[in-house]
């Protein structure tokens, strides 16, 4: 988007976070280690020229650091990359921009803009493909979870350290694991991410409904809304935070709780990261053994004259365990280890590992979010996913639940959660159903703002019709079609091209790789540099592409198996 609005080529941007310095596979790099290439350039091709280097004059500038750089946040303006980047842009005809925020551009654009905004879908949602290997095992996953003929749950739990630390939800654990949130808490606090104190009322939090919901809560809703004890749950996501633990009551309230690796092989999984190597590490996880015993010992030595003190007990041993693991360098040090290189390439396959979930759920036949917020106060995995079920079929089930409306359930009874009786069972199911729809209005003024892709209705919507039956939303029923329609906004049907052919493939694909520049920024870095003939942007107020490639195709409505 920023490319077509500077007018300049794009360089196929590199994810910091898989270069092959990370210990990945040499078969893929940075950004074709998750996506395909190809696909992106040839889908993108009507709209802005994309490259998958800088030309050779300009890659040793590079190499040199001689080409200017910008660090942007999701919060610049069009006004800041035509009065700041483009004039840096014309005069070196190269510029580098590192993206670190997940976006470079505010969520809200102007009404002349429009067309930048269905631009950010086409990207998001037709440009951006998995490359070929995540594509087949989501696949084989999902053929999987529908062998039973059977439609199933997907949940997200949203629990990351990052989240609870931002939203002050340590007491939530009561373990070593709050000592782990409140550590990283005092960390943002130093760096100015958040404002306020190191400790914070977590039960307060949670009732204002600023916390994740527990996956024994979502359990419980679920029961309630109707959903029997065989219903398949696939919790999606790289990381419980708390320990598989946390989803113990899950399993207890359902028998097939299931996630990527109980449907997959290691053989599968090892397809999908490629060849690796053996690496020895480079940096060995120190290991915090205290010696306060041998210091005591010292200075019973060396004190005065006798009568001595008895010199301590011995410590009760350590075990490896204890210290070793994962949390153990939190009792023994006020600082967090630096990575070493296996958890760097274990950060690389949380992607690959993501991108198989984000798959998934967004083809679940339903869809739950534990939390909608990420570790910066901004929409999180969940929200992208339920943005995308919007876009791809608004009627889809995806419930928005309201989490301090559903804490506040859950509060009455608290003491009883097993033995709910009928008048709060049938409230559950009514938050529940008012969700599907009112959770759709919470969505664009809460998370909209922050992440245009979270909520991109009405801007990418538009009205299929039906030649044959002149009718909008061909699967959904009528009444359900002028709720949906009502709620996204949708004013105008679909342009004719939208049932068009695909755009091809490109029959030329450049071969030439740039060698990884290993940038200790788990960022992402895009380069644009000018090109001659202006036949693909609007130079910053030329004009606007009125094609549409976003498409809602809305299915029936999956009720919820009220049992």
């Amino acid at each position: 988007m920023v490319s077509r609005l500077l007018n300049a080529t794009l360089v196929i941007p590199e994810i910091q976070s898989t270069t092959s310095s990370k210990g990945i596979s040499s078969e893929f790099k940075s950004f074709a280690y998750l996506y395909n290439e190809d696909q992106f350039i040839a889908a993108l091709a009507k709209d802005v020229r994309i490259v998958k280097t800088l030309p050779k004059n300009l890659k040793g500038a590079r190499k040199k650091k001689e080409i200017p750089m910008f660090r942007v946040s999701n919060l610049a303006s069009p006004y800041f990359y035509l009065h700041r980047v483009l004039p840096v842009l014309n005069k070196h005809s190269v510029v580098e921009l590192v993206i670190s925020d997940g976006g470079c551009m505010q969520a809200i654009l102007p009404s002349h803009l429009e067309e930048y905004q269905r631009l950010r879908c086409r990207v998001a949602f037709h440009a951006l493909r998995f490359r070929q290997e995540v594509q087949e095992l989501a696949s084989k996953i999902l053929n999987r979870l529908r062998a039973p003929g059977r439609p199933f749950i997907a949940y997200d739990p949203g629990l990351t350290r990052d989240a609870l630390a931002y939203y002050g939800c340590g007491e939530l654990f009561q373990d070593v694991h709050t000592e782990l949130i409140q550590h990283r808490r005092s960390w943002m606090i130093k760096r100015g991410l958040i404002k306020g104190n190191l400790s914070v009322n977590s039960a307060e939090q949670r009732l204002n409904g600023s916390c994740p919901l527990m996956p024994e809560e979502v359990g419980i809703l679920l029961r309630a809304y109707g959903y029997s004890g065989d219903t398949i749950i696939y919790v999606s996501g790289g990381e419980v935070f708390g320990g598989q633990k946390k989803l113990i009551p899950l399993h207890g309230l359902f028998e097939n709780v299931v996630d990527k690796t109980s449907l997959s092989t290691t053989w599968e999984l090892g397809r999908v990261y490629g060849q690796e190597a053996n690496l020895v590490d480079k940096y060995p996880q120190t290991r915090y053994i205290v010696k306060e015993e041998e210091r005591r010992r010292e200075a019973w030595k060396t004190l005065g004259p006798r009568p001595r003190p008895l010199p301590p007990p011995p410590a009760r041993p350590k075990y490896p365990y204890n210290i070793e693991g994962w949390w153990g360098w939190v009792a023994e040090s006020d600082n967090e280890p630096e990575s070493t290189i296996m958890e760097l390439r274990m950060n690389a396959h949380k992607l690959l590992w993501e991108a198989i979930d984000y798959t998934i759920c967004v083809e679940a036949d339903v869809f739950v979010p534990g939390f909608d917020r990420d570790g910066k106060g901004r929409p999180n995995f969940a929200s992208l996913v339920m943005g995308h079920r919007l876009y791809q079929s608004a009627a889809s089930k995806t419930f928005r639940l309201h989490r301090r409306q559903v804490v506040k359930l859950l509060e009455e009874i608290r003491d009883h959660l097993y033995q709910a009786n009928h008048t709060w069972i049938t409230s559950v199911r009514r938050h529940m159903r008012k969700s599907l729809l009112e959770g759709l209005k919470h969505e664009s003024t809460q998370s909209k703002p922050l992440s245009f892709l979270s909520h991109p209705i009405p801007e990418c919507s538009c009205s299929r019709y039906d030649p044959s039956t002149e009718t909008a939303f061909r699967a959904s029923s009528p009444s359900s079609q002028s709720q949906v329609q009502a709620a996204l906004g949708v004013t105008h049907p679909c342009p004719v091209w939208v049932d068009g052919n695909t755009i091809a493939q490109s029959k030329s694909i450049d071969k030439e790789r740039e060698e990884d520049l290993d940038e200790n920024d788990s960022s992402s870095s895009g380069l644009f540099f000018r090109h001659s003939g202006g036949s693909h942007g609007g130079g910053g107020g030329g004009e606007i592409n009125n094609k549409e490639e976003a498409q809602m195709e809305d299915q029936e409505e999956l009720e919820g198996s009220e049992r």
